[in-house]
């Protein structure tokens, strides 16, 4: 994938001496532990001489299908906190070599009522030597609370706005400044403790994106409680299973949300869980409601009277001041259970210290992030990334963020750049699936709105595809644009050419960003995460748990702990241990599959269990995917593996054309081709099955549970469908199926 020119090179070499040369004597002498992030210190391979079809550099041209390296502008790379590979190894080296320093450093620029004790971080990895053990900062007396509002109000930014709020329709919204947010996380923890909940108690949250949620968040982190945001878009009886599971004093909700055109009844899952949930021996005394007066009137709304209390009638009249609970680095902060299709949800447990510390460093270095940012995260509070990069890592930096309540295509595909405008955003994080969808419309809807202001793009969620990522600068065609010129969407068209891509690698278990690009500091590669981020002892392994050297593909492990890593499955440490340690002991297993190119750069493949045995030849599905979707009449694929009676198992294509392009049996033959021309014969698909749509979260997670179902025609066990953004597309996809 390496290829350049030297006019591009040279005038790199001439401009940019963040970039050393190969001899350069000065180069950092690395140890072991740095031998796959050294050729940082260097251009990438070949890039001595970067031929013009094959680089660009930010703001000065378009990327292209061919490019395989996009450098930071040096305007970018001199204002970046990290501004050239050289800073990175020394910073990066000292991270690893002196974790414990490193970590103190950033550590102590955070309040804490009391230091932290000696060692800075204990750990054990290996199920060999007894039981998993991570812990950080232990001893030190701190409040994340604290730290996102209080700490910030008396630094003089209490009229900074901490977040605007975009309502569902056009036209509604608001703000809250710090002092503001603060006086509301107050009011809500004081109801809180009134009602019963103290420190260690659970709470279970069920709500949209309201202001509230972020401030039912930090007013349980105030006070010690632990929360548990359940995506509201969970059917009820999963919500009852994290009911049952977590046993929670209160559950916050509101009546109902708008979402696009559509209202969704909110309080009624509510109830309907918590009648599940007594019948498995869980009750719950109190459910606190939102009026969400847009959605649906609260005479409309049904009622429990002696369990269910209305928000605006009770939380306004409680003191705006709120003693902090202080609790040690090492208490829980979050409970966050993962999706999981089947069985017993996974209830990730995080705690206060480590994760404050470091959801604040990844989002101020993966974003490089300045005081003057508009940030806008487009996650749901309900997943990992609404917790560190919605609501701490963001007010833990004193940023300006940006709330949108509603579908990011309502009313129409444009919404998001109006948003971009309206608020002058300037770092915009999304999902590849989002970009993709909207890749889908006419060039218009992003055309017509300036979005100036970008600065950073930042993608989260699954392996960006490098087609989906050129995409990621959304806007330089008009309507008229080929559908090459739209396959170069979101780098050209909707970043203007100009904004660096952090396309990060992390995951709910991981607490912030493992592998990411850090902007202004080195070459990217569309598609690749790029390097890991500090502290981050990224290997990857073969299946007896070897370490691999140089170029390789394999199973994505960390050696070593880092302070943003969970401590536990809530109820469940013999499961934590046996899904993520026993696989390789002495290293926690991602779960995902991951390639290292000759230059160092990580792909990630997808998860493992992603992974398709085609007579013997193991194939990541995302691999297959990033193939399909090169096509130019491919917007979308979803690949999953189905029993072949020859192959052991066969690859099933799920394709979405680009708006207007009609199926055809032409058009499936060129896209089994562009996937044995890409990859070879052996991942050619076996079939391609139409889709209008693919079901969705409304996160934008593709359900592949679902996929298998209609590709193995077990069309009696899709199970619960609930949670789909677009629950008609499953009937579509089955209508489809022999087409």
């Amino acid at each position: 994938m390496e290829s350049s020119t030297p006019d591009h090179a040279d005038h790199h070499a001439a401009n940019n001496n963040n970039k050393k040369p190969r001899n350069n004597p000065n180069l950092i002498t690395t140890s072991d532990h740095l031998r796959h992030v050294e050729s940082m210190a260097t251009m990438p391979s070949g890039a001595g001489n970067i031929s013009h079809p094959n680089a660009v550099i930010l703001g000065e041209s378009l990327a292209s299908e061919e490019n395989d390296l996009v450098f930071p502008s040096d305007h970018f790379s001199r204002q970046a906190h990290v501004s050239s590979p050289q800073q990175y190894l020394e910073m990066y080296k000292r991270s690893i070599e002196d974790p414990a320093g490193f970590w103190s450093d950033i550590a102590a620029t955070f309040f804490w009522k009391q230091k932290w004790g000696q060692p800075v971080y204990s750990e054990n990895l290996d199920v060999r030597k007894g039981d998993i053990r991570i812990e950080w900062f232990r001893g030190g007396i701190t409040n994340i609370c604290y730290n996102c509002l209080d700490t910030n109000v008396e630094a003089g930014l209490g009229d900074k706005i901490a977040f605007y709020w975009e309502g569902n329709e056009l036209g509604v919204d608001a703000t809250l400044t710090y002092t503001q947010l603060l006086h509301n996380v107050c009011q809500l923890a004081n109801y809180l403790k009134d009602v019963g909940v103290k420190k260690g108690d659970a709470v279970v949250v069920y709500l949209p994106m309201l202001m509230e949620l972020p401030i039912t968040m930090l007013a349980c982190a105030r006070i010690g409680a632990v929360h548990s945001v359940v995506f509201a878009g969970f059917s009820a009886e999963s919500l009852a299973q994290r009911i049952v599971d977590c046993k929670p004093k209160v559950v916050i909700t509101c009546n109902a949300v708008k979402r696009g055109s559509k209202v969704i009844h909110l309080k009624d899952i509510v109830d309907a869980a918590l009648i599940e949930s007594s019948q498995s021996g869980v009750s719950v005394d109190v459910c606190l409601t939102y009026e969400n007066q847009l959605a649906m009137k609260r005479e409309s709304t049904k009622w429990l009277e002696g369990r269910d209390v209305w928000w605006q009638d009770v939380i306004p009249k409680y003191p705006t001041t709120c003693a902090v609970d202080w609790v040690d680095a090492e208490d829980p902060l979050f409970l966050l259970y993962t999706s999981g299709s089947t069985g017993k949800p996974k209830g990730v447990l995080h705690t206060t210290g480590g994760y404050m510390v470091y959801a604040a460093t990844t989002f101020k270095y993966a974003f490089d992030y300045s005081s003057s940012d508009i940030y806008w995260c487009t996650a749901d509070c309900g997943w990992i990334t609404g917790h560190s990069y919605v609501t701490y890592g963001p007010l833990l930096n004193g940023a300006t963020a940006v709330l949108y309540e509603g579908a990011p295509n309502y009313p129409d595909p444009g919404r998001c750049w109006d948003v971009v405008d309206k608020y002058k955003v300037t770092i915009f994080y999304t999902a590849p699936t989002l970009v993709r969808s909207l890749m889908r419309d006419s060039d218009k809807y992003v055309t017509r709105y300036s979005r100036k202001s970008l600065r950073v793009l930042g993608s989260v969620g699954e392996p960006i595809n490098p087609s989906a990522w050129r995409f990621s600068s959304l806007l330089l065609s008009d309507s008229k644009a080929s559908l090459h010129t739209q396959k170069e969407w979101f780098f050209n068209v909707v970043g203007d050419s100009k904004c660096p891509i952090s396309d990060t690698w992390w995951q709910t278990e991981t607490g912030g960003f493992m592998i990411t690009p850090l902007p202004g500091a080195w070459p990217q590669k569309p598609g690749s995460a790029t390097f890991p981020f500090f502290g981050v002892q990224a290997v990857i392994v073969d299946e007896k748990g070897v370490e691999i050297e140089g170029e390789c593909s394999g199973y994505l492990c960390v050696k070593s702990s880092w302070p943003g890593a969970f401590r536990t499955l809530y109820g469940d440490h013999e499961r934590y241990e046996t899904t993520y340690f026993k696989p390789f002991p002495g290293y926690y297993f991602s779960g995902d599959g991951c390639s290292r190119d000759k230059d160092g750069y990580h792909w990630l493949t997808g998860r493992v269990d992603d992974v398709i045995n085609v007579s013997g030849h193991r194939i990541g599905t995302a691999e297959v995917e990033s193939a399909l979707v090169s096509h130019p009449q491919c917007a979308e694929a979803a690949v999953v593996g189905i029993e072949h009676e020859v192959k052991g198992q066969g690859i099933y294509a799920f394709v979405t054309l680009v708006e207007g392009v009609p199926y055809s049996e032409e058009l499936r033959k060129s896209l089994v081709l562009a996937v044995r021309k890409q990859i070879g014969a052996f991942a050619a698909p076996d079939r391609i099955h139409w889709a209008p749509g693919l079901p969705k979260t409304r996160s934008g997670k593709i359900m592949r549970r679902i996929l298998r179902k209609i590709a193995s025609r077990q069309l009696d066990e899709l199970g619960d469908t609930s949670t789909l953004a677009e629950p008609n597309v499953v009937d579509q996809l089955i209508a489809l199926a022999d087409v």
